[in-house]
């Protein structure tokens, strides 16, 4: 097994050194914007329209404060990140699997996510797991050491931070975490209470500063409206389509699915030892609440797998030393030979996908696209003026970052006013955004050919509104490839 584990750790090593060239691309622009419009005074939801949860804005705000928005400064986050939640994953399977078995979870999940090419870099559902891993430390080492009321509190902490990032899996091993607070109380002769509460309350603890820190800036009444006006109601139903269907679109994604869900049972397969305590059951437990973190999501998005794939790692390590040390010779030879062949082709279905997203041209193409957008649109935008994109993913947004441009609205993105068109709701935003645009007279608006869940221009045709406010006061100055920008008119 170890000499599976070192080449392991030599393609993690080749992935990781090719990756140090990966531009900020994807969602990672969106959240950087987000942070720098902090940076300069606005306060999330009541200035800033989004769906995503405060605690992501904070760690890009943290790293922009520290070190800077480049790209090898967010390169270098994601990887120390890795490495941070590595350790962490480590030191939880190692009573499980000893030094092989812990060190081959951890490889596997550095590889997992090398594998996953640039625009998974510091995605929110990998930060996630770092949280994920950290509570589970905690309540495992908890239930060691009889119940210890500090490390059960160490562990809600830490799964509390994660809800401020995203609440799906961290929320239910939380409240599954809490259970095992009040069991591990009880097999010490104590009450079993405390220990829950021990864990839920300090789970709150984070949150309570965060939107704490949220409503002493004016913005948790926005919030509530945009999580019950707008992301229960519409945004939690966009986008959704069958899981089985959505697996099969990724690169390797049922392959690697099963090769993973294989070493996992086979390490169920290990009989208990006094040395799992209960690390094998809050295991079991992140991978169910991971599958329902993917399925209550419904986008099929590759990057919500991070959580499932993640305690999948964890439930595969005590496939390696601990079913060596079991049986007869003739049974430990088979386990390991099997182990290592597990192990061997998970690694390399992996390797293969790093190699494949490695230069994906998708990213390069977008790269160039952002770099043409800020090109073109300097020199169309006075010092101290206003850029409106309409766009989600494409660039339009990472060009308003490197110019260090404001929009005159508090949308980012644009595909909130093309779906469910005829509700009150979306058309209050539609009125809001012209509204916008009639009072503060941008000096550009720029328009992405494409958009989430709407491919082509044709989509302006369907917000009449907005269509003719750029006939009126706008003129086409750039036809790009893939955006237009439309130039207020003089005297507009």
């Amino acid at each position: 097994m170890k000499p599976t584990l070192g080449a392991s750790a030599l393609l993690a090593g080749f992935l990781a050194g090719r990756s140090l060239g990966w531009p900020l691309i994807h969602d990672a622009p969106l959240f950087h914007y987000v942070a720098w419009l902090l940076g300069q005074g606005l306060v999330p939801y009541r200035d800033i329209f989004d769906m995503n949860l405060p605690g992501v804005y904070l760690l890009h705000w943290a790293l922009l404060a520290t070190a800077g928005g480049g790209d090898l400064a967010w390169r270098l986050f994601d990887l120390g990140w890795l490495a941070a939640t590595a350790i962490l994953l480590y030191a939880f399977c190692r009573p499980l699997g000893g030094v092989v078995g812990a060190a081959g979870a951890s490889l596997l999940f550095v590889l997992y996510h090398l594998a996953g090419g640039a625009w998974h870099l510091g995605q929110r559902d990998f930060l996630l797991c770092f949280f994920l891993a950290a509570g589970a430390c905690g309540i495992a080492r908890a239930w060691d050491r009889g119940g210890s009321r500090v490390l059960l509190l160490w562990g809600g902490a830490a799964l509390g931070a994660g809800l401020t990032v995203k609440p799906y899996a961290a929320g239910i091993f939380w409240l599954g975490s809490a259970a095992a607070g009040a069991v591990a109380a009880r097999r010490a002769g104590r009450a079993g209470l405390p220990g829950a509460v021990a864990v839920l309350g300090a789970g709150l603890a984070a949150p309570a500063l965060v939107f704490g820190w949220i409503a002493w800036r004016g913005g948790l009444g926005a919030f509530r409206d945009t999580l019950v006006g707008y992301v229960i109601p519409f945004y939690s139903r966009l986008g959704q389509e069958p899981l089985w269907t959505a697996l099969g679109g990724h690169a390797h994604g049922w392959t690697l699915l099963a090769l993973l869900g294989a070493l996992a049972l086979w390490g169920l397969l290990v009989p208990t030892a006094p040395a799992f305590g209960i690390r094998r059951r809050l295991a079991a437990l992140g991978v169910v609440a991971g599958a329902l973190h993917f399925a209550l999501q419904g986008k099929g998005w590759e990057y919500h797998l991070y959580p499932l794939a993640f305690f999948l790692c964890a439930l595969a390590a005590p496939a390696g030393e601990a079913v060596v040390a079991a049986g007869a010779p003739r049974a430990r030879e088979l386990a390991r030979a099997a182990a290592i062949v597990l192990f061997a082709a998970t690694a390399m279905v992996l390797g293969a996908k790093g190699v494949e997203a490695m230069d994906a041209r998708w990213i390069d193409a977008k790269a160039r696209r952002v770099a043409a957008i800020a090109r073109d649109l300097g020199p169309l935008v006075p010092a101290g003026d206003t850029v409106q994109v309409l766009d989600v993913t494409e660039g339009g947004i990472h060009a308003l970052l490197r110019l260090e441009l404001r929009q005159p609205t508090r949308f980012l993105y644009d595909f909130h006013f093309f779906h469910n068109e005829t509700n009150p709701r979306i058309q209050a935003l539609r009125a809001e955004l012209v509204r916008g645009l009639e009072r503060s007279r941008p000096a550009a608006v720029v328009v992405l050919r494409d958009s989430w869940l709407e491919r082509g221009y044709d989509r302006l045709a369907r917000f009449p509104e907005l269509s003719d406010l750029l006939a009126r006061d706008y003129a086409l100055a750039v036809q790009g490839d893939d955006y237009r920008i439309y130039a207020k008119r003089s005297g507009s």
